[in-house]
C-alpha cells in the first residue's frame, strides 16, 4: 500500500512537470523559436537599395548595392484591418502603356467587400489599377483596369498563408494578367488603360474606405509588362527578393521596418498606423 501511494505520488509530481514542460515548449513553438527560418540570416532595413548615379529618374550605370541575395527581411509590414495604410506620392508615374506590381501578402481576415491591397485612387476614373479582396465568404483577390474599361483577372487566396501576387498590364493586345506565387492563374482583355494621377494606396480601398487586415511585404512597382519567366524568377527570389530589370522599376518599397522607396527614386511612403513587426514567419515556406 505504501509502495502504490508512493509511486503514485511519483507519477503525480512528474506528470505536473512533464505537463509544465510541454506547455512551454508548445508556446516556444508558437512563438517561432523552433521555425528554423528563425535562425536564417535577416536583411536590415536599406540593407539593399538601387543606386542611380545620375539620380532619380535616370537609368545610366544603375546598380544593385548590398546584401541583395534574397535574405529573409528583419520586418513586414502590419495592417489592422481599419486604420492603416502606406500612401504613396501622387507624384509617382509609371507608364501610361504597361507596368507590373508585385507584392508579398498574408491576408488574417477578409473585413468586407473590396478592402484594398493596392491601388490608385482616381476619383475621375475610379480606379486605373487595383488589386483588392472580393467576397469575405470566398476569398478572392483581383486585378482590375478600370480606367480604360473596367476588366477584371480573378484568383482564390488562401488566409493565413504568406502569398506573391503580381498584376501586369501589357498595353499590346490590352492585356491584364494575376499571377499568384510565379503562375498565371487569369488573364483578360482590357480596353487601353487611361492612367490617371491619383496617390497610390497599400492596404486601403479609399472609395469605400476600407482596409486591409494582415500583412505585407515587398511591393515592386515597374513601368513594364514583365515575362512569364521573369515573374518566376522574381517569386524564387521569395519574400526578401530584390528587383529584376532594374532599368524598369520605378518604386521598391521592402516595408522592412519603414516604408522608404529603396528604387533611388526617392518615392518614400507616408505610413499610417502601420507597425513592423519580426515575428511573421507563420504561414511561409521559401520557394
Amino acid at each position: 500500500m505504501i509502495k502504490s501511494q508512493s509511486a503514485m505520488e511519483y507519477l503525480m509530481t512528474y506528470g505536473w512537470a512533464i505537463l509544465i514542460i510541454a506547455v512551454v515548449l508548445a508556446a516556444l513553438f508558437e512563438l517561432g523559436v523552433f521555425n528554423p527560418m528563425t535562425f536564417a540570416p535577416k536583411a536590415s532595413p536599406g540593407s539593399c537599395q538601387v543606386v542611380r548615379p545620375e539620380g532619380a529618374g535616370t537609368t545610366n550605370f544603375i546598380s544593385l548595392s548590398g546584401e541583395c541575395n534574397g535574405e529573409l527581411p528583419q520586418y513586414v509590414a502590419q495592417f489592422n484591418g481599419n486604420s492603416a495604410d502606406v500612401l504613396i506620392s501622387n507624384t509617382l508615374q509609371v507608364s501610361t502603356n504597361s507596368f507590373t506590381w508585385s507584392l508579398w501578402i498574408y491576408p488574417k481576415s477578409w473585413q468586407s467587400n473590396n478592402a484594398g491591397v493596392f491601388g490608385e485612387a482616381n476619383s475621375g476614373n475610379g480606379y486605373p489599377y487595383m488589386i483588392e479582396q472580393g467576397s469575405p465568404t470566398a476569398p478572392l483577390l483581383q486585378f482590375s483596369n478600370q480606367g480604360g474599361g473596367p476588366s477584371s483577372a480573378y484568383s482564390s487566396i488562401d488566409l493565413g498563408v504568406w502569398q506573391n501576387i503580381v498584376g501586369v498590364y501589357n498595353y499590346t493586345g490590352g492585356v491584364i494578367s494575376l499571377y499568384v506565387d510565379g503562375k498565371l492563374v487569369q488573364s483578360s482583355t482590357s480596353s487601353p488603360l487611361a492612367r490617371g494621377s491619383g496617390s497610390i494606396y497599400v492596404g486601403y480601398f479609399p472609395s469605400s474606405n476600407l482596409y486591409f487586415n494582415g500583412n505585407i511585404a515587398n511591393v515592386q512597382m515597374y513601368d513594364y509588362p514583365l515575362s512569364v519567366n521573369d515573374i518566376q524568377a522574381l517569386y524564387q527570389e521569395g519574400i526578401g527578393g530584390a528587383p529584376i530589370k532594374v532599368q524598369n522599376l520605378v518604386g521598391w518599397w521592402p516595408l522592412n521596418g519603414n516604408a522608404n522607396d529603396y528604387s533611388g527614386n526617392g518615392n518614400d511612403g507616408v505610413p499610417s498606423g502601420v507597425t513592423y513587426t519580426n515575428s511573421w514567419y507563420s504561414g511561409y515556406s521559401t520557394p
